[in-house]
C-alpha cells in the first residue's frame, strides 16, 4: 500500500499556511519550506516562461511591498490576519499599495477615494470571472454565475430577482419565525453557545425552506447541513490562491459535497418536473423562467444556481446577526430597548410577527446598519485588471 505522495503532503501543509497560518515561528518556516518545494516542481515550467513586471523608465506605479520569501511573497502574513495586514500596509504606504503572494501581484484600494475605480469600472477592464471564477465554478458548478460570460450571468441575477421580492419576502416572514422558534426551543433557559457556529446552522435551514422549497429543507438533516458546510469551505485562503488542482483536503470535501448535493437536487428537481403540482418559490420559478433566446435552464443550471443562491448569503447573514447579537448581549440597555420597541410595535403579547411592522423598528434598523458600519461583513472585493488603470 503506497503512503500519500510528495506532492499530497506538501499541499496539504500549504493549506493550513495559507488558510489561517500556524502557531509557531519554526513550524511556519518548515511548513513553507516543505510548501515552497513541492510547489516549485509544479510551477518550474510555468515560471520559467513569465517575467515579473516592474516598473520601467518614466513609468509610476503604486508602491510595491517587497518580500524576501520568493513565489509566495506575503501570503503566510496575509493568511495569518488579512485585516491586520492591510491596515498596517495602509498606514505606512496609503490607499494604494501593491504586493505578491503565490506569484501574483495583488494591488489593494482601500477606502471609497480609492476604490472608486473599482465601483466605477467596467467589467471589460476590471473583470470579476476572471478572478471569482476559480471560487465559484468549484462550489456552484459550470455554468452558472462566474462560469459563463458576463451578459448570460446577467440574465441568470435577473432570474433569480424574479423570485426574490416583496411579495415573496412577506410569505417568508412567518417561515422564518417558525424556524427560528423551533431551533431555538432546544437550548433551554440558561447555557453557553457559539453563537457564530448557532446562526450560521438557522441561516441555512431558514434558507433553504424559503428559497430551496419544501422539497428540500424536508431532507435537511445533519449530514446534508455537512454538505453544505464541506461546499462552503471551499471560499477560503487556499482556494483563492492556490490552483484548483491541488490535492487538498478541503478541496475535495468540496468536490464531493459539490457532487452529492447535485444529485440531492436533481431528485427533487426531476420530481417537480414530473409533478402536476406547482409551488410558489424559488424552484418552480427557475423551472419556469427562460433565456432572452428563449431556452429554459437544465436540471445542471438550476442546481447550480440553488447552490449559490444559498450559499452566496449565508456568509453575510451570518456574520452580521452574530455580530449584532454580540453587540446587543454586550449592553443590557439596548437589548431592553429593542425588547421594549417590539412590543410597542407588535404588541404586549408579541403574536406572529409580519413584513410591514419591520420598518416601524427603528431602533434594531439603526441597531443592525451601526453593525454593518463596524464590522462589515465583505472584507475585500476582487477584480482581474485586463486594461492598464489610473
Amino acid at each position: 500500500m503506497e503512503g500519500p505522495s510528495l506532492l499530497e503532503v506538501g499541499s496539504s501543509l500549504l493549506e493550513k499556511v495559507a488558510g489561517a497560518g500556524g502557531s509557531g515561528g519554526c513550524s511556519f518556516s518548515l511548513l513553507l519550506a516543505l510548501s515552497a518545494f513541492v510547489l516549485s516542481l509544479g510551477y518550474l515550467l510555468q515560471l520559467s516562461s513569465r517575467s515579473r513586471h516592474q516598473p520601467g523608465a518614466g513609468q509610476e506605479y503604486p508602491p510595491y511591498i517587497s518580500s524576501n520569501i520568493p513565489f509566495f511573497g506575503h501570503a503566510v502574513a496575509f493568511g495569518k490576519s488579512p485585516i491586520e495586514f492591510l491596515e498596517s500596509a495602509y498606514d505606512k504606504y496609503g490607499p494604494v499599495f501593491s504586493f505578491t503572494m503565490v506569484g501574483k501581484t495583488f494591488t489593494y484600494l482601500v477606502g471609497s477615494d480609492a476604490a472608486a475605480l473599482l465601483f466605477n469600472s467596467k467589467n471589460e477592464d476590471m473583470n470579476a470571472e476572471d478572478v471569482y471564477s476559480r471560487l465559484t465554478t468549484p462550489v456552484f458548478g459550470k455554468g452558472v454565475a462566474y462560469d459563463v460570460p458576463n451578459p448570460v450571468f446577467l440574465e441568470q441575477k435577473k432570474m433569480l430577482k424574479t423570485g426574490l421580492n416583496v411579495g415573496q419576502f412577506k410569505n417568508h416572514v412567518p417561515i422564518i419565525e417558525k424556524e427560528t422558534e423551533e431551533y431555538f426551543k432546544a437550548w433551554g433557559e440558561s447555557g453557553e453557545r457559539n453563537m457564530f457556529q448557532a446562526l450560521s446552522e438557522l441561516i441555512i435551514l431558514t434558507a433553504s425552506h424559503c428559497l430551496h422549497g419544501k422539497e428540500i429543507r424536508s431532507i435537511l438533516d445533519e449530514k446534508v447541513a455537512q454538505l453544505y458546510a464541506d461546499l462552503d469551505g471551499g471560499f477560503t485562503h487556499a482556494a483563492w490562491l492556490l490552483p484548483g488542482w491541488l490535492p487538498l483536503p478541503s478541496f475535495r470535501r468540496r468536490d464531493r459535497a459539490h457532487n452529492k448535493v447535485k444529485a440531492i437536487f436533481y431528485e427533487v428537481i426531476q420530481k417537480r418536473r414530473q409533478s402536476l403540482r406547482r409551488e410558489d418559490d424559488m424552484l418552480q420559478t427557475l423551472l419556469d423562467v427562460t433565456y432572452k433566446d428563449g431556452r429554459c435552464l437544465t436540471d445542471d443550471e438550476i442546481a447550480g444556481l440553488l447552490i449559490g443562491l444559498l450559499l452566496a448569503g449565508q456568509h453575510t447573514s451570518s456574520t452580521t446577526s452574530t455580530w449584532l447579537g454580540f453587540f446587543l448581549a454586550r449592553d443590557k440597555s439596548i437589548q431592553e430597548r429593542c425588547y421594549a420597541e417590539q412590543k410597542a410595535v407588535c404588541g404586549k403579547d408579541l403574536p406572529p410577527l409580519n413584513y410591514d411592522q419591520l420598518k416601524d423598528m427603528s431602533l434594531l434598523d439603526h441597531c443592525l446598519k451601526e453593525t454593518l458600519r463596524l464590522r462589515p461583513p465583505i472584507m475585500t472585493m476582487m477584480r482581474m485588471a485586463r486594461t492598464p488603470q489610473t
